[in-house]
């Protein structure tokens, strides 16, 4: 009777139906008895071990005693079955001469499988390596599932391993490609391992669903995206760690949700380590990363070109800073005692693309903001919460009890802006700009002190007024809070206007996963309420970021950067939200553009385009740049249609005419139907005139609109 009261148990426990884990393999998982006799057991000479990467959480080697194999080819000597022969100087190689190979196994009953770790073949160096890889599941060996996880692994001789929600399945296969795909190289493995679960998730649609995982070569801790739809994502001067920089240079990967293709690259001409940097989108559509690891450096991404430039040194050594993209399309940075010291007030200093200049704002003091925290004053100025203004200001919304006012005119100024009623100081929590045209933040979580200490659930709506005024500050949701306690969370508009809110710590240290919230939130401004989502089985804490995609899904990334420690992820995964979910979980038809609207559009003017079907509403979000819980670049602002003619379709929607409202930079536009089901969006360069602004942009007629993405599938 043990295995029954086994599995009431551990779904008790945990909260999730047990499935597909009965019997034989729920046995061996929790310890139970093994008969001995004179067959094989596995008892590998070499195990999988977890000392520089995350382990799958909650997972169990599944024993592979009775497992088959087969591969796409093998060489003579390096057959299939030497990849799970307990040996790791033993391997399968697959023959040379094909782009694509592949191993399926059969582990001949259901599991709850939830990751594949792989180690490459030993002693040959850099041959042989696996790096693109997609995996798939199946019940019969014939219809396939997936891929339930793809990417690029690191080109490193170390074990690799991809993670995804556990999923029940008899069959999984690996296809990959070599890191020297020219060469249409042989592939290996020399020990291929599977981790179960003793549960699954039930599914439920009306909460969002998570997956595909999506593998990055580096441990993506900072990101952005880029107006062609493809993501940016990098580390520091190493895939996997920040400290002991040389300095110098920033190991990236670009992902395309699309094609799903995924490359790396080493930049190194612009001389910077971009770890812990302030990151914001300028009015010209230009990246701007500045400070950190390299902390008075500014490096420029012209995603357009695919390139990076060195821009202008700051006049101040700063990390941890916090910047944010103002109406006239210029930057503005304040904070930063991570790095260069905490004796130098950081105060404020403004970029101007036009000129590739900073100017200092001796006026714009950063003391006002600063938090009590306990570790001082490096630790008090840091990830303020900005929001671009009106007529040149800035709203810091926290994480300081203190709120204010900034302004970047002339030699700069601050204001009180009020307090967030009894809220304290909120280190590394959230801020959301979900309605710009109405001037709402939402304010969510935090601690007191940067790390050790505990967090809130603590939630507020903001509405800004005219720069100068008090903020309005009201209390969000039932009492004023989440449903659960959070730190080092991240949270993301969505084209509706809702803020899905993800991961964290309920109490706050770094590179650690302890205390880990798996069930993320849903804000709704509508009905103000707050509604838990369908559970992770990824613990995404420190160093992990979101970012909205042009799909209208979100992806959540990364974590830990901490060199040989058990917190490093390398991975990411998507989250479709309910509104693009039938009640089985199938996708629903979206609203499509007939006519697209322009490529570029001013500041109060009109911009029309037709869709496929009759459309409810619209809405533009501004492309984001995140890192460190911090992303002041996103905003949403919705749009009034005015529909001249609905039997064709055909809609007009007339921008904000405050440059404050809809900051000058890259935007997407999302229509939604009656049910709230959005496009995929188009992409939209709104301009401002002045010559400190995106009004620099050389602007072709005749060059192509930017396409929209299909849904990832």
């Amino acid at each position: 009777m043990k295995p029954p009261y086994a599995q009431l148990l551990l779904g008790a426990a945990t909260g999730a139906v047990v499935a597909n884990a009965t019997g034989h393999y729920l046995q061996q998982a929790m310890n139970g008895e093994r008969v001995s006799g004179y067959a094989y057991h596995d008892v590998p000479k070499w195990k999988p071990s977890f000392s520089n990467e995350s382990p799958p959480l909650n997972g169990h080697r599944v024993l592979r005693e009775n497992w088959s194999l087969s591969c796409s080819s093998s060489q003579r000597g390096y057959e299939c079955n030497k990849a799970i022969d307990g040996e790791n100087t033993t391997d399968w190689r697959s023959d040379t001469g094909q782009e694509e190979h592949s191993i399926t196994i059969d582990l001949k009953l259901p599991h709850s499988m939830s990751a594949i770790v792989i180690l490459p073949p030993i002693n040959t160096g850099l041959d042989g390596l696996i790096a693109h890889h997609e995996v798939h599941v199946s019940d019969d060996g014939k219809k396939w599932r997936g891929p339930i996880a793809y990417g690029m692994w690191p080109e490193s001789a170390r074990q690799r391993m991809s993670i995804f929600d556990p999923v029940p399945a008899r069959y999984l296969k690996l296809t990959t490609r070599g890191a020297d795909e020219p060469r249409k190289s042989w592939v290996g493995i020399s020990e291929l391992n599977i981790y179960a679960t003793t549960y699954t998730i039930p599914p439920d649609p009306a909460r969002g669903a998570w997956g595909p995982t999506v593998d990055f070569p580096v441990i993506p801790v900072a990101g952005a995206q880029e107006p062609s739809g493809r993501v940016v994502v990098w580390s520091s001067w190493a895939s996997d760690q920040f400290h002991s920089t040389p300095g110098g240079q920033t190991a990236m990967s670009q992902w395309n949700p699309l094609t799903k293709e995924i490359s790396k690259r080493v930049v190194t001409n612009t001389h910077h380590d971009m770890f812990c940097p302030g990151i914001a989108i300028d009015g010209t559509g230009m990246l701007i990363v500045t400070g950190g690891n390299d902390a008075t450096v500014t490096s420029l991404y012209d995603a357009e070109k695919d390139q990076w430039f060195e821009g202008p040194p700051m006049h101040l050594r700063r990390g941890y800073q916090s910047t944010t993209t103002l109406s006239d399309g210029r930057v503005f940075v304040i904070g930063g005692s991570w790095a260069g010291g905490s004796n130098v007030a950081k105060d404020g200093e403004v970029y101007d693309p036009a000129a590739r200049t900073w100017t200092n704002l001796p006026g714009a003091k950063v003391k006002p903001m600063l938090t009590d925290d306990m570790e001082g004053a490096w630790r008090a100025d840091n990830h303020g919460w900005l929001f671009g203004w009106k007529n040149l200001t800035i709203f810091q919304a926290g994480p300081s009890v203190a709120m204010n006012w900034y302004y970047a005119a002339g030699s700069g100024d601050v204001k009180k802006g009020g307090k967030r009623m009894d809220d304290g100081d909120s280190m590394s929590g959230n801020a959301v700009m979900f309605d710009a045209v109405k001037g709402k933040i939402l304010t969510i979580g935090g601690s007191p002190d940067y790390e050790n200490s505990w967090a809130t659930a603590n939630a507020h709506i903001i509405t800004l007024g005219e720069p100068g005024e008090i903020a309005k500050v009201e209390l969000a949701g039932k009492n004023g809070t989440m449903h659960s306690e959070r730190v080092f969370h991240t949270s993301t508009v969505l084209p509706d206007g809702k803020v899905f809110i993800v991961g964290g710590q309920a109490f706050g240290v770094a590179f650690n996963e302890e205390h880990a919230q798996l069930v993320p939130e849903l804000y709704d401004p509508a009905t103000d309420t707050f509604t838990q989502l369908q559970q992770s089985n990824f613990v995404r804490v420190y160093h992990h970021l979101s970012i909205l995609l042009p799909d209208a899904r979100v992806l959540t990334a990364g974590g830990g950067l901490c060199g040989n420690c058990s917190a490093n992820h390398y991975d990411g995964q998507i989250f479709t939200p309910p509104y693009l979910l039938t009640a089985r979980g199938e996708p629903r038809p979206r609203p499509r553009f007939t006519t697209n609207p322009p490529r570029s559009a001013a500041v109060g003017s009109t911009i029309a385009f037709k869709t496929e079907a009759k459309i409810a509403s619209a809405a533009l979000v501004r492309l984001c740049s995140t890192s460190h819980t911090v992303n002041t670049d996103q905003r949403r602002v919705p749009l009034l249609l005015y529909p001249p003619h609905w039997f064709f379709n055909s809609y007009r929607a007339r921008l904000p005419t405050d440059p404050g409202i809809l900051i000058p930079g890259p935007w997407m536009l999302f229509v939604m139907d009656q049910d709230g089901v959005p496009s995929v969006a188009e992409f939209i360069m709104v301009t401002v005139d002045t010559k400190k602004s995106a009004g620099l942009l050389d602007e072709e007629e005749d060059e192509e609109e930017f396409s929209s993405m299909e849904l990832v599938k």
